[in-house]
């Protein structure tokens, strides 16, 4: 079984990075460019785990993580992917419901590892 993830960024880098890195790993790579367009895909994906940065245009990630939560009502893992690195973001996305937090710029490495980790896949 391969494991999708649903990846939310307003970067086109930063999604292109990922992409190569996560399907490189074996992963099924989906994103979107804000979080609208996530939590719409969310439901199309219907991935094993999202990442989510926090700073979009339209609903940002903590909208993301509050909508997935409350709204969907889904318990795969949500991490946040972001330059931000205050422990007061990293408290209110944990309230929100957040599974984990990683600071760009990341290491391909071990995201792919927290990814196997968190879904229990290898791939």
């Amino acid at each position: 079984m391969t494991t999708k993830v649903l990846a939310i960024d307003d970067s086109r880098t930063i999604r292109n990075l990922l992409r190569l890195s996560l399907e490189t790993a074996g992963f099924e790579f989906h994103s979107a460019c804000d979080g609208v367009e996530g939590v719409a895909r969310f439901s199309e994906v219907n991935p094993d785990v999202v990442i989510t940065d926090i700073n979009m245009p339209n609903m940002d990630g903590y909208g993301v993580i509050e909508t997935l939560r409350t709204k969907d009502k889904t318990s795969v893992p949500i991490i946040v992917l972001t330059t931000e690195s205050s422990d007061d973001l990293k408290a209110r996305a944990r309230a929100a419901g957040a599974t984990g937090w990683i600071v760009k710029p990341f290491d391909d490495t071990s995201l792919v590892s927290v990814l196997r980790r968190l879904t229990g896949h290898a791939a």
